[in-house]
C-alpha cells in the first residue's frame, strides 16, 4: 500500500464537516467450498440418522404389536374354553333344579340279583 492509498483510506473513514456519519463499506464474506462441502456431509449425516431412528421405532412398535396379537389370540381361546365349561356347568344346575327333574322317581337298589 502505498502513502497516498493509505492517506485516501483514512479520509473516506471518517466524515467531514456537513456529510453524513455513517458509512457503509459493502464486503461479502461466503463459505469456502471446503466449508460448504463439509456442512452438506454433516446434514446427510444427520438425515441418515434421522431415518436410522424412525425405522427402528417402526420396527419395535411391529414386534410389540405382533406380540399383542398372539396374546389378544391366546386369551379368546381361553375365553372360549371358560365360556363353554361355564355353560356346561350351569346347565348341570338347571336340570338339578328344574320341574321335570322334580318329578323323577329316585331308583335306589331293592333287592340284589344273585347267580
Amino acid at each position: 500500500m502505498t502513502y497516498s492509498s493509505s492517506l485516501a483510506l483514512n479520509r473516506r473513514r471518517y466524515s467531514g464537516r456537513g456529510q453524513n456519519t455513517a458509512s457503509f463499506i459493502s464486503q461479502t464474506k461466503g463459505l469456502g467450498p471446503i466449508s460448504n462441502t463439509v456442512i452438506l456431509i454433516i446434514l446427510a449425516c444427520l438425515l441418515g440418522l434421522l431415518y436410522l431412528t424412525q425405522v427402528t421405532k417402526t420396527n419395535a412398535y411391529g414386534y410389540q404389536i405382533n406380540n399383542l396379537t398372539k396374546e389378544q389370540s391366546q386369551l379368546t381361546r381361553q375365553n372360549d374354553e371358560l365360556s363353554v365349561t361355564a355353560a356346561r356347568l350351569q346347565a348341570l344346575d338347571k336340570i338339578k333344579n328344574s320341574k321335570a327333574a322334580e318329578r323323577l322317581v329316585s331308583v335306589a337298589p331293592s333287592e340284589t340279583v344273585q347267580n
